[in-house]
């Protein structure tokens, strides 16, 4: 088990790595290809891997510069399926953007993975932005984002039932 945490919690930073260093190629060893993306934050959800990679490309190559640290990673195992909880910072630079070139946003992953091939695939994502700072004009909408400034509490969303992974440590 320790070993199947430690490949999920890898598949996790990968994602930040893929998408910081713009490897799109990468998300097709983190991400089924029906993936399911509820990314509150870009105020769009995603039915496909091959949607959610171009919507992410269209977005980020927009920007001069990111960095996504994920954090506090918490996992559930049961079996070839696994449900896994981390923070996230994003930090979006955008040079030209009038009133300032950066935002910095924080907030929470909720993520059902799948053992598919002997590798661990998040399957389900959903992302909520607790906190944000800087320039709004730097993350603006592009193609199907819009990004959505609303603040989300994670107290409120466990309270509603909402949060995956506290369900699944639950019933454990």
């Amino acid at each position: 088990m320790a070993d199947d945490k430690a490949e999920i919690i890898e598949a996790l930073n990968l994602y930040a790595f893929a998408l910081d260093a713009r490897q799109w190629d990468l998300f097709d060893r983190i991400f089924t290809d029906d993936i399911i993306m509820d990314l509150g934050p870009a105020a769009v959800a995603w039915k496909n891997r091959a949607e959610f990679k171009q919507g992410f490309k269209n977005f980020h190559e927009t920007l001069d510069n990111h960095q996504h640290t994920m954090m506090g990673h918490l996992v559930q195992v049961d079996g070839d399926t696994a449900k896994a909880f981390c923070y996230g910072n994003w930090l979006l630079v955008r040079d030209a953007a009038e009133g300032g070139p950066s935002w910095m946003g924080t907030g929470w992953y909720d993520d059902e993975l799948v053992r598919t091939n002997g590798r661990w695939m998040i399957n389900k994502r959903v992302c909520r932005l607790l906190s944000w700072t800087g320039n709004p004009r730097v993350p603006e909408p592009n193609g199907d984002q819009s990004p959505d400034m609303n603040m989300n509490s994670l107290f409120r969303s466990s309270d509603a039932g909402e949060v995956g992974f506290l369900k699944a440590i639950r019933s454990a």
